[in-house]
């Protein structure tokens, strides 16, 4: 008896092989995920009814039979219809296959193509319950189970002479229950895994949206951004002057900006220079950047002098940003062209480096009050040093002299000034091309951690 029952699987499973693979290539179609969607068309159900029916008259006609009866996997394509597409098409795929197995007759025939039936109409109420979906594999194969027994309870129940039926299910019971599981466990995890599938491409198409809408959003900051700082920077009589700032991401916390004080009578042959590195990168960063370069802005064309413009930027930075923890090093100066002299305030910035033309000296401008944003009471001193002709005064950030190479060694304050001392002789642009072509050379295979941003100032020379 077992090895007809072993058997009997064996050759069910080979049936189930064939159903497997034409739903395989059924779930694929347009049709089919249509129906996933929750969205199919009345065309579309019908053609699935044809198709799971069709299963399900295969599955009868590859069945083997045994004591006048057939045993098979009918059920399983009606199962599969309901589970996946609702009682619609679940409760026509039943009948197709009900349709056929009535042409067989046989003593099981009321019974056999009553389950099936059945099995379509369950299939499509577990769907229904279901919101509209798919239940998984292990209600869908408890289902299997549970469906196949009462296969073979309405077998007992109809059936007659009951000896004979009796006879039957003891013998197909095990293989049909075994089968219709193991072919609705195979149904399932094609299923399942078709709709994982869809829903990490449809997490990933999203994901990419997202991607390509913040790209979109940084690219509009960064321009942003870019129209605070100088497009181009205006002559200043008896200087030549250049500047550039470089983020290491699509937005920075560096800033530069020249202003003309030509609007203000007390300063109408003066400008303002300024550079400044806030803490942080990215979109924190500059935001903080706009409203500090705003302050400066406006502090620097109602004050003379930069240590006032300092303590009262200051006092409202520190004011807007106790919260964030967040401060700005800044370097402001008022240059006076024709006295040559700049007048200067040095908020926790790197300090300027000042090559004398005459000695070759480096001297810098060192700091005069802590960073703007730490202490909102905190006051600031002002120096004041006089150019010569030729003289260049190099305004930098920290990007420049912390950039690291793939030996993890920093560019350092050392390289910059020897560099200074190369090229002081160039005009002020040629000097700040050189400067970066030095710190991208030494920095070569290492990516840009930090902002860079660059200023050189030089006294013009007497004609």
């Amino acid at each position: 008896m077992a090895f007809f029952m072993f058997n009997d699987l064996l050759v069910l499973v080979q049936m189930i092989c064939v159903i497997v693979v034409v739903a395989y290539l059924l779930i694929r179609q347009r049709i089919f995920t249509d129906v996933l969607d929750c969205h199919p068309t009345v065309k579309a159900q019908v053609l699935l009814t044809l198709i799971f029916g069709a299963l399900s008259i295969y599955g009868t006609m590859s069945g083997i039979t045994v004591l006048n009866a057939p045993i098979n996997v009918r059920d399983l394509g009606p199962m599969v219809a309901g589970l996946t597409c609702g009682p619609f098409v679940g409760l026509g795929a039943g009948l197709i296959g009900a349709a056929y197995r009535m042409t067989l007759e046989g003593f099981t025939v009321y019974a056999c193509s009553l389950a099936t039936v059945l099995a379509g109409l369950f299939g499509g109420l577990i769907w229904l319950f279901n919101n509209k979906k798919f239940p998984g594999t292990r209600i869908a194969v408890e289902f299997a189970v549970m469906m196949e027994g009462l296969h073979m309870l309405l077998v007992l129940i109809m059936a007659t002479p009951i000896a004979m039926a009796l006879a039957l299910v003891s013998t197909v019971a095990v293989p049909m229950i075994v089968a219709n599981a193991l072919g609705m466990f195979i149904f399932s995890f094609i299923i399942t895994n078709l709709q994982d599938e869809r829903r990490t491409r449809a997490e990933r198409d999203n994901y990419l949206r997202d991607i390509e809408r913040k790209n979109t959003e940084l690219q509009i900051a960064a321009d942003i951004q870019k129209s605070f700082l100088p497009s181009k920077i205006g002559p200043l009589i008896g200087f030549d002057i250049a500047a550039v700032s470089i983020p290491a991401k699509e937005v920075g916390g560096d800033f530069f900006d020249v202003i003309p004080f030509a609007v203000v009578p007390f300063k109408d042959h003066g400008a303002g220079i300024m550079i400044a590195d806030v803490s942080g990168k990215g979109i924190p960063a500059a935001l903080f950047m706009a409203l500090s370069l705003v302050i400066m802005r406006v502090n620097s064309l109602w004050h003379p002098h930069p240590a006032d413009v300092l303590r009262d930027s200051n006092a409202i930075i520190s004011r807007d940003t106790k919260e964030t923890g967040m401060f700005v090093t800044l370097f402001y100066a008022v240059i006076d062209c024709e006295l040559r002299q700049v007048t200067f305030a040095n908020a926790g910035h790197n300090p300027p480096m000042l090559c004398r033309a005459g000695s070759r000296a480096i001297e810098e401008l060192g700091t005069t009050g802590i960073a703007l944003g730490i202490l909102d009471t905190a006051t600031y001193t002002e120096e004041v040093c006089v150019l010569s002709p030729g003289d260049v005064l190099l305004l930098y950030t920290d990007g420049i002299t912390e950039a690291d190479n793939v030996a993890e060694e920093m560019f350092g304050e050392k390289r910059l000034w020897e560099g200074l001392l190369r090229y002081h002789d160039l005009p002020a642009s040629e000097i700040m091309d050189s400067v970066l072509r030095d710190v991208r050379a030494f920095a070569a295979g290492s990516p840009q951690s930090d902002d860079i941003t660059l200023m050189v100032l030089k006294a013009a020379e007497d004609k």
